[in-house]
C-alpha cells in the first residue's frame, strides 16, 4: 500500500466545475511574460550559486574529503606534528580556509607544504643529493614518528646443528634507521622503545664471520650494534643510502676455495640475493685480493661498490641492515623458516654462479644424443697431497671407455677454471677442496669422488656427496683400499691406521690432517673400471 504522507487530493474540494482560479495565478497573470522569464532565470542562477558554495565548503571541511585533499596537495594533516631535522617538534600548522576566493586562489596556484625555518635550511643543504634521495629525506622528516615506531631487531644466535656445530653463526637483522660508523666499529640503531637483545649498555656485539668456530672468531673484527632512542643520539650522516646494508667478514679460512664458498659466498647468497642487487655490502677483515677474485659474484649480488669497513671513516646511513650472514651446512642450503624463508637451494646457487660468470651450459650432453659425440671428462690434478699417482693411466682408461678427457689443476682465475668445469659432463677428483668446483657443473652432470683411506665416508658424503645430490648432480664414489694408499709405506698393517681408522678421527682435526690428508693414492684399474662405467650409464639416464 502506497504511503500518503506527501500526497495531496487529486481534485480540489468543492463541487465539480466550481473551480476558482488561484490567487497566485491571478497575480502572476498581471505580470508581463518578459519580466517573468527574467526573474525565473535569475532565481535559478542564485539557487545554483548557493548550492555550489555550500558544496565546496562541505568538501573542504568534511573529514572524508579533507584527508583525500591533503594527499593530493602532499601537505601534512592538521593533526600531525612535523618533526624538525634535529628531533625537536615544529609547532603544528593547520590548514585554514576563511573565504571562498582564497580557496580558489590556492587551487589555482598550488604551493609546497609549509615547513619550519629549520626544515627549509635542511632542505637547501640537501640539494647535492639525488632527487630520489631528497624525496626519501623529506618523507623521513614528515613521517619520523611512524618510521621510529617500526624499528625492530631480530637476532638468531642460539640455533644449533648437532652434526655441524659451526654452521649456525650469530646474525642480527635490523629494520629502521641504521647509522654505521666503521671508525667506531658500531652500527647505531635508532630504536625509541629500546627493545631488543641488548646488554645493560644497550649494546649487542657480533663477530660477523659465517662460521661459528671458537678458534677463528677472535681474529674477526667485532662490530657493536648500539641502540639509541633517537637519531639525534647517533652520529650525523655523511652519506645516506636508499638500500639496506649487509656487514660481513672475509676472515677465517678464506683463500681456500672450499671455505670461500661455504663460509662466505654461499652465506652471502643466502642472505642478500633476494635484494636483487639493491643492497650495500660492507666487509670487515677486508682482503683486496679476495674482493678482486670474487668481483663477478659480488657485483651480481650488489649494484654498488663494496665498502671497506676497516678503512672507511665516514658515517653511512641506511633504512635497515644485517650484521653477519646466514649459513647452513657445507655446500648445502636446506629449508628453514627463518634462516632460509625463501627456500633457496644449491641449484639456485649454481644457477647464480653460471649467470655471474657467463657459463653457457645448464645441462650435460647425453650419451648417444649426437652421433660421434664423446662425453667430456675433466680430471682435477693435485700437486700437493692426495695426488692420484697413476692419473695418466686412469686418463687412458677413461679414453678407452669413450670419454674425451682433459686433465687440469684447479686454481688461478676462478672464471677460467669455471669454464672448464662447465664444459665437462663428468668431473673426477680425489677428495679435497678442488672438488668444490662441482658448483660449476651443468645440472645433471656426474661427479666421481675418489675417497682416500681412513674411514672417510662421513666427510666424503657430507662435504661433497650430499651436496652433489642437492645440486641435482649424479654422484659416484670410490673408496680406496689399504693396498691403494701410500700409508702402507709409512705404517705397518697392524697399526691402528689400518686396524682402527676411527682412532685417527678421535684425535680431532690434527690427527686427520697429519695422517689422512697427507696420503696419496694409486687406484687399482681393474677395481676402478666399473665405477667409470657407472658414470657412463648415468649420462644415459
Amino acid at each position: 500500500m502506497a504511503s500518503t504522507a506527501y500526497t495531496r487530493p487529486s481534485k480540489p474540494p468543492g463541487p465539480v466545475g466550481d473551480r476558482r482560479q488561484p490567487r497566485l495565478a491571478k497575480e502572476l497573470g498581471r505580470i508581463e511574460p518578459k519580466k517573468l522569464g527574467i526573474g525565473l532565470v535569475a532565481g535559478c542562477c542564485l539557487a545554483l550559486l548557493t548550492y555550489i558554495s555550500f558544496a565546496r565548503l562541505f568538501a573542504i571541511y568534511s573529514p572524508v574529503f579533507e584527508s583525500s585533499s591533503l594527499v593530493v596537495k602532499n601537505a601534512p594533516p592538521a593533526s600531525i606534528t612535523v618533526p624538525s631535522t634535529d628531533g625537536v617538534p615544529v609547532q603544528e600548522e593547520k590548514i585554514l580556509v576563511d573565504e571562498e576566493k582564497e580557496i580558489a586562489k590556492e587551487e589555482a596556484e598550488p604551493k609546497e607544504p609549509s615547513f619550519s625555518e629549520e626544515a627549509k635550511i635542511a632542505k637547501e643543504e640537501e640539494e647535492p643529493l639525488q632527487e630520489s634521495e631528497k624525496e626519501v629525506a623529506v618523507l623521513a622528516k614528515l613521517d619520523g614518528g611512524a618510521a621510529a615506531a617500526e624499528a625492530k631487531i631480530t637476532c638468531d644466535e642460539n640455533a644449533v646443528d648437532e652434526g655441524f656445530p659451526y654452521a649456525r653463526p650469530s646474525v642480527c637483522e635490523l629494520t629502521g634507521e641504521v647509522r654505521i660508523s666503521p671508525k667506531e666499529k658500531t652500527m647505531f640503531f635508532v630504536n625509541p622503545t629500546g627493545a631488543g637483545p641488548f646488554d645493560e649498555n644497550a649494546e649487542k656485539k657480533i663477530r660477523p664471520y659465517a662460521r661459528k668456530d671458537t678458534f677463528l672468531l677472535p681474529g674477526v673484527v667485532e662490530v657493536t650494534i648500539k641502540s639509541v632512542p633517537s637519531a639525534s643520539a647517533a652520529p650525523e650522516c655523511a652519506r645516506r643510502h636508499e638500500v639496506p646494508a649487509v656487514v660481513f667478514s672475509t676472515a677465517g679460512y678464506t683463500d681456500n676455495f672450499f671455505h670461500d664458498n661455504t663460509d662466505v659466498m654461499i652465506p652471502l647468497f643466502l642472505s642478500a640475493s633476494h635484494f636483487a642487487g639493491e643492497v650495500q655490502l660492507l666487509i670487515t677483515n677486508y682482503k683486496p685480493w679476495w674482493v678482486k677474485k670474487y668481483a663477478p659474484l659480488l657485483k651480481k649480488l650488489s649494484n654498488y661498490e663494496v665498502i671497506n669497513f676497516d678503512k672507511e671513516e665516514a658515517v653511512h646511513c641506511f633504512p635497515g641492515g644485517q650484521l653477519g650472514l646466514y649459513r647452513d651446512r657445507d655446500l648445502i642450503i636446506g629449508p628453514h623458516p627463518t634462516r632460509n624463508p625463501r627456500n633457496y637451494t644449491m641449484v639456485d646457487y649454481n644457477r647464480f654462479l653460471r649467470r655471474a660468470y657467463g657459463l653457457p651450459r645448464d645441462v650435460p650432453a647425453v650419451l648417444g644424443e649426437k652421433t660421434g659425440t664423446r662425453p667430456k671428462m675433466l680430471m682435477i690434478e693435485r700437486k700437493g697431497t692426495r695426488k692420484l699417482l697413476n692419473l695418466h693411466v686412469v686418463a687412458a682408461l677413461c679414453e678407452q671407455l669413450g670419454f674425451d678427457v682433459t686433465v687440469s689443476e684447479a686454481g688461478g682465475e676462478v672464471r677460467d677454471f669455471a669454464e672448464k668445469v662447465n664444459s665437462a659432463d663428468v668431473l673426477l677428483a680425489v677428495h679435497g677442496a678442488g672438488m668444490t668446483n662441482q658448483i660449476f657443473l651443468p645440472t645433471g652432470a656426474v661427479l666421481v669422488q675418489i675417497v682416500p683411506w681412513g674411514k672417510m665416508d662421513w666427510m666424503a658424503t657430507n662435504f661433497y656427496g650430499q651436496p652433489a645430490r642437492d645440486m641435482q648432480l649424479r654422484y659416484v664414489e670410490y673408496y680406496v683400499s689399504e693396498e691403494e694408499t701410500t700409508l702402507k709405506h709409512k705404517y705397518p698393517r697392524d697399526h691402528y691406521v689400518f686396524k682402527d681408522p676411527m682412532a685417527i678421527h678421535a684425535q680431532g682435526w690434527p690427527g686427520i690432517a697429519e695422517i689422512i690428508m697427507k696420503q696419496d693414492v694409486e687406484v687399482n684399474i681393474t677395481r676402478f673400471k666399473p665405477f667409470l662405467l657407472q658414470a657412463l650409464d648415468q649420462l644415459q639416464d
